[in-house]
């Protein structure tokens, strides 16, 4: 059945429409507003996925087909590839508020497809793709327990902007997205420029309320074409067996919880589950999938409990407790700038090097062609949590969580003017019991100052997590992963003394509400300020000097019509002074000339090469230059690479000179006086004027 809804959403007329296209997926939604629409499928498989795993096995890919920008791709194949990186950053923001609104026991592998078809620039897709996605979902007969909205909001002028154009948002000091269901927040995504705690909040609150416009046009699209909802699989629990392990496991998992080493408390926990699945499986065919099921719902209401009734956590802190920050610098010999933060079990090594713009990041999108000049890039090996895995290239989590890191330090750094380098920031992650995103945050800026990076304001990250039952709750400061993977919330926070650079909230229960956020939020604070003060006491400020082998770049100015002569007929002068000196050069269209090398020698004489290039003649300087071409009438001199003048034939000797070619010969150097440049920049030159005058 086809059906067409629409709303005016945030000053735009926002359009949901099904039937029409993708009729065979099981739900299949049409998202306009202006010019830009994407195409949503959700479609789940018909049986259960095998081994009855404990997640949703749900997919979600966000893919930009550049003909919606009117846009042919680069490369020798002129088609898509694989996802870039904001394309799988949009699959995330897609995919985490929808994933805790599955029911527990959907077990059918389930994918959502968002499509970006055609591309207005004044719209954004990627709220129209959440918002197509949930209605997608809520049409078919896939389960859900809410529906969801989305909206971008920022902040100018003291006011808060809903859903700005891509310009605004650019240049606005926040840059929030909301994601929330009818009476819950379920996701929030951004950037901020060291706005307070406050206007943080209010976002969010005001973000909560603008999207449930476009929630009510969903509901409004389900009760015209709405499917009967499919149930989830219904997993009968043993409850002999469940009674049996929590009367015999309860006080040892009590004890092991409490081990305060992750690797330690990990052994022990797995000595306990390998132990009682021996004895139950003892005769009968294998129950170690039961047994590390009803384990892990034991396990997760013991950590619970001892949180909520006794304020300890699963390594003994306190709920405001952070765990043990060292902060190291200048690790690496080699580096322009490098850090090791460790707080508790998670460990950075960050790792700054200063590069040319030659190494910026060049970036394809819908708008076309755009630069990065602050890259952060996140590894996460995994030797980190003690495992075997292959090292491939970076997956999506790595993405993410380097994403959220260069958002938090992006701020931070000074501009182009003032500091002329491309800067890249490696995070490799040695060691991991959580937070390790946040761990980036503070590495990555110690290894800045380390490399004598003039940062505007530093930059700490902690992690704030939930255990929540009811009314009883317990927000808890600097997550480890236990906290993270058995808690109901993961409330990510960078920023700098005065206010938030950046944030990340992902629930795993249906939704918080704006209380639980404000107290997370400023619980966040007092612990960001005490992270702060130990990095700063290890590196109170950038280092005043380079590391020896960080590139110097020399600045030159030259006028535009000298432009042309610095870079030689097909870059043959420019590619021959970069050879000769072994430096970095580049050139704008501007005349703007910058020389990078670590070896001071070389780039002054690169400098040089150049100066003695764009060097005005001087009238009255002497000169000692080349004969090119001799004629009849005088002849040619070359100053300096393809610069010469004219030495008239009378003013080659104070005698009568018959021909040229009795005083000079081409290839001779000789001396000369300039005489004159005349407005079309000819120049004369004198030999006579040096010559001694006869007797």
């Amino acid at each position: 059945m086809q059906k067409r809804v629409e709303t005016d959403f945030c000053g735009r007329t926002l359009i949901l429409e099904t039937g029409r296209v993708a009729r065979q997926a099981d739900g299949a939604v049409w998202v306009q507003s202006g010019d830009s629409v994407v195409l949503v499928t959700a479609v789940a498989a018909k049986t259960a996925k095998a081994g009855a795993p404990d997640f949703i096995p749900l997919t979600v890919e966000y893919q930009e087909r550049l003909y919606a920008g009117g846009r042919i791709p680069g490369g020798f194949f002129k088609r898509e590839g694989r996802p870039v990186e904001h394309e799988v950053l949009n699959s995330r923001l897609i995919d985490r508020p929808l994933r805790p609104l599955f029911p527990k026991g959907w077990i059918y592998e389930t994918q959502i497809v968002a499509s970006v078809i055609s591309n207005d620039p004044d719209v954004s897709t990627d709220i129209l793709a959440i918002i197509g996605a949930s209605a997608a979902l809520t049409i078919s007969n896939i389960p859900l327990m809410a529906s969801i909205g989305a909206v971008r909001v920022g902040w100018a002028d003291g006011q808060y902007r809903l859903n700005p154009t891509p310009v605004e948002w650019g240049t606005g000091a926040l840059r929030l997205v909301v994601a929330g269901s009818t009476d819950a927040i379920m996701m929030v995504e951004g950037e901020s420029e060291s706005l307070p705690e406050e206007i943080i909040l209010g976002a969010i609150a005001f973000g909560h309320q603008a999207l449930q416009t476009s929630i009510a046009l969903q509901e409004k699209l389900r009760e015209a074409v709405g499917r009967p909802k499919r149930l989830p699989m219904d997993h009968a629990v043993d409850e002999g067996l469940k009674r049996r392990m929590t009367e015999a496991l309860v006080v040892p998992i009590q004890e092991a919880i409490l081990i305060p080493g992750k690797l330690e408390q990990k052994a022990a926990i797995d000595k306990i589950v390998e132990g009682f699945s021996a004895e139950a499986s003892a005769g009968e065919a294998n129950r170690s999938d039961e047994v590390d099921a009803i384990f892990h719902e034991i396990e997760r209401h013991e950590v619970r409990k001892l949180t909520l009734t006794k304020g300890i956590r699963v390594d003994g802190r306190a709920p405001t407790d952070i765990r043990p920050i060292t902060c190291e610098t200048g690790v690496l010999p080699r580096a322009h700038g490098s850090a090791l933060f460790t707080r508790g079990e998670t460990q950075s090594l960050s790792v700054a090097t200063l590069g040319m713009a030659e190494d910026e990041q060049r970036i394809e999108s819908l708008e076309g062609m755009t630069k990065k000049r602050f890259l952060l890039h996140y590894n996460f090996p995994g030797f980190s949590v003690g495992e075997v895995k292959p090292l491939r290239g970076p997956g999506r989590r790595e993405i993410g969580h380097g994403a959220l890191a260069e958002r938090a330090l992006r701020l931070s750094i000074p501009a182009h003017g003032d500091f002329p380098y491309t800067i890249r920031v490696v995070s490799d992650i040695l060691e991991s019991n959580g937070s390790s995103s946040m761990a980036t945050v503070c590495g990555g800026t110690l290894c800045m100052m380390d490399a004598g990076i003039p940062i505007r304001k530093p930059v700490a990250g902690i992690a704030m997590g939930l255990i929540k039952e009811g009314e009883d709750i317990q927000i808890l400061s600097d997550i480890c992963g236990s906290e993270d993977h058995l808690g109901d919330m993961d409330f990510k926070v960078a920023g700098t003394a005065e206010g938030v650079t950046a944030i990340q909230i992902d629930i795993k229960v249906p939704g918080i509400t704006i209380d639980i956020m404000k107290r997370a939020l400023m619980q966040a604070r007092v612990g960001r300020l005490h992270i702060l003060e130990t990095m700063l006491a290890a590196l109170p400020e950038s280092r005043t000097h380079f590391s020896p082998y960080t590139p110097r770049v020399t600045t030159l100015q030259v006028k535009k019509d000298k432009i042309r002569e610095v870079i030689g007929q097909g870059g043959k002068v420019i590619r021959g002074i970069i050879e000769k000196t072994g430096v970095k050069m580049e050139i704008d269209d501007q005349g703007v000339i910058r020389i990078a090398s670590a070896d001071e020698k070389a780039s002054q004489e690169a400098v040089a090469m150049v100066n003695a290039i764009v060097e005005e003649v001087e009238v009255g300087r002497i000169y000692t230059g080349k004969v090119v071409r001799i004629m009849d009438f005088g002849a040619f001199v070359e100053l300096r690479k393809g610069v010469d003048g004219l030495v008239h034939i009378s003013q080659l000797s104070h005698n009568r000179v018959a021909k040229v070619s009795d005083e000079v010969k081409e290839g001779e150097e000789i001396q000369v006086k300039v005489l004159e440049v005349d407005k079309q920049g000819k120049i004369r030159l004198s030999r006579k004027e040096l010559l001694s005058p006869p007797a």
